[in-house]
């Protein structure tokens, strides 16, 4: 990716103790975010890149926002705030008496508790900080106020309501020295060398990565060493993909193998992160031969690639890996982005009249467009066409530049907690293994960009024959398939009621599963994670608040549920293969590959 720093040798890098972070900051005595106590330090840190890891886009970068849609909707904002003199008048005056109530310490008023920048009690303990604390809450919740008063659409509000937070949240007290408690102790115990720290942090970010501050300390992992270390070995290396086998890890193993097909925006090892994390070696492990797509990192050259590049290489995969187990089909798995794939796929094969996918599990991914999601919010016809221009014009659409834009969505979490942390409070950013994975970005072919903008603005999956794919119309009535559905409380790309409306697609039994967890952590969600927990319930009413009133909750994670379910699907048991590949498609290079290494 433009502007990255070349790697460390193997020597310095950090190993993984899921599922925490390891402290990042060698100049430093002290760690953390925004905190003045010692004790507390591991755990704010750790506690602040999960809620970033929380809310990180993942694979799911694919509209940008359109600065002429930007610019109106600031002036929306202004138009909204000042439309009511009235609403104006009394809203100041009511901010009035709680500053006054501020000066005079009996302000009750709070911030949000899921905000890491005021985590510390220093911000209820000591009075200064107390009131600018609160002087801060009260402005943006008097600002907040006066828009929720306007009279408008949903839609418009919630537009200007993200210029909103853009403005207000660049004036938290946290991203300046005399306003962060934190940053102040950090200077006294370093004798000044924090203030040099952060000004080497904000040059280095300034010239290497685009200005924004980094998410994650990038010198803490290597892929292949800490990072997508699942045994195993590369047994097909097409154009656009190589497929990896992993090594069996039981004795015997489910006949029918599970082939994953990642998202084309990320590296393929979200599903094979830190050991202990790593979906790939629970799969291993509990007898499920386990293939895994590995995408070419595309560059202009690639300009062509579209959906019938990617559907051509699923369908490749599919033989590969029913050519090495002797299955006559596979369980498809597939995440975000690469669930449009796997969807059109099944319907492409149900035209066909091929069962070569005996089952599909899905994870956080909206089907049916027409579902409102975060992304929904900012897209529109002129916005979509410019981004497909622009990503023509370059002959791919970088992830890292869709990346930065979509960190401004949840400022608070991914752009403003590390301006405290890196630039103001002179530390490290945390070495967190799925911040590390969502930095590690690809790009997209420009024609497959635009065939994913196509499909999320017209919903063709919704319409039998609205598109046509390697030949055949898509008719998704026609897909029976039983799926296995994934999607988080918290996640707010996919928000789970979007994911739920999958029921509009998918003909064949649903399993849904509603995670506890966000975006990326649905899907990094181990049995080791001790506030894991799950809902279920078997029927699948029109609503989704009808479906999550009547489920029931499960503690522990999806992994242990779906591999039971995995085995009604699995063919029955057979013994493990020696080693992965086959004589017509012998093992290669050791997993994880080398497209993974693409820059």
């Amino acid at each position: 990716m433009a502007g990255r720093k070349p790697r460390q040798s193997r020597e310095n890098v950090t190993e993984i103790k899921p599922p925490g972070i390891q402290a990042a900051n060698e100049n430093s005595a002290q760690e953390g975010f925004a905190a003045a106590d010692k004790d507390a330090q591991p755990e704010l840190e750790q506690a602040a890149a999960t809620d970033a890891a929380e809310q990180i886009l993942g694979a799911n970068p694919l509209l940008g926002i359109d600065r002429e849609e930007l610019l109106a909707a600031g002036k929306r904002l202004l138009r909204l705030m000042t439309l009511r003199p009235e609403v104006l008048i009394e809203e100041n005056l009511r901010f009035g008496r709680e500053l006054l109530a501020i000066a005079m310490g009996q302000s009750k008023i709070l911030p949000d508790a899921r905000d890491r920048r005021f985590s510390h009690n220093v911000w209820q303990k000591n009075g200064y900080y107390k009131r600018l604390m609160q002087g801060f809450v009260a402005w943006r919740d008097m600002l907040n106020r006066v828009l929720d008063r306007a009279d408008t659409t949903t839609d418009d509000r919630e537009r200007a309501r993200f210029v909103l937070q853009l403005f207000t949240e660049t004036f938290a007290p946290t991203n300046s020295l005399l306003g962060n408690p934190g940053a102040l102790q950090r200077l006294t115990e370093t004798r000044g060398k924090s203030l040099l720290w952060g000004l080497q942090n904000f040059i280095d970010d300034l010239t290497n990565n685009f200005g924004m501050p980094r998410q994650v300390d990038e010198r803490k992992f290597k892929v292949g060493q800490n990072l997508a270390t699942t045994p195993g070995a590369v047994v097909y290396r097409g154009e656009s993909f190589e497929l990896i086998q992993y090594s069996a890890q039981t004795d015997r193993v489910q006949k029918r193998p599970l082939l994953i097909v990642p998202p084309q925006i990320n590296k393929f090892y979200a599903t094979d992160l830190a050991p202990g994390r790593s979906f790939a070696e629970y799969a291993v492990q509990h007898g499920i031969q386990t293939f895994t797509i590995s995408w070419r990192n595309p560059t202009a050259a690639q300009r062509d690639w579209n959906m019938e590049t990617y559907l051509s290489a699923c369908k490749q995969a599919i033989s590969v890996a029913c050519d090495i187990t002797g299955a006559d089909s596979v369980n498809a798995m597939a995440a975000c982005a690469g669930g449009f794939t796997l969807a059109t796929l099944l319907g492409h094969l149900a035209a066909k009249g091929e069962r070569r996918i005996a089952s599909a599990t899905l994870l956080v991914t909206v089907l049916d467009t027409s579902a409102p999601t975060l992304l929904g919010q900012f897209a529109s016809r002129s916005g979509v066409n410019a981004t497909i221009e622009k990503s023509r014009r370059a002959g791919v659409l970088e992830g890292s530049e869709m990346a930065r834009v979509f960190a401004w969505l949840r400022p608070n979490d991914l752009v403003w907690l590390f301006v405290a942390n890196n630039w103001v409070m002179g530390n490290r950013p945390p070495a967190f293994d799925i911040l590390y994975w969502n930095s590690d970005t690809t790009r997209l072919p420009a024609e497959f960009h635009a065939d994913l903008l196509r499909m999320f603005m017209d919903n063709p999956l919704r319409v039998p024959g609205k598109i046509e794919v390697l030949g055949t119309p898509i008719d998704m009535s026609k897909v029976d398939v039983p799926a296995y559905v994934v999607a988080g409380v918290t996640d707010h790309i996919t928000p789970w009621q979007a994911c739920y409306q999958s029921r509009n697609i998918l003909r064949g039994k649903i399993d849904f599963v509603l995670s506890s967890s966000g975006h990326i952590q649905s899907i990094v969600n181990p049995p080791t994670n001790p506030k894991a927990k799950y809902f279920l319930n078997a029927s699948m009413p029109d609503d989704p608040e009808t479906w999550i009133a009547g489920a029931s909750e499960h503690a522990g994670s999806w992994w242990d549920h779906w591999s039971h379910w995995y085995r009604q699907h699995g063919d029955g048991e057979v013994p493990a293969p020696v080693a992965p590949g086959n004589e017509r498609y012998p093992a290669g290079d050791p997993a994880p590959g080398r497209y993974v290494h693409q820059r």
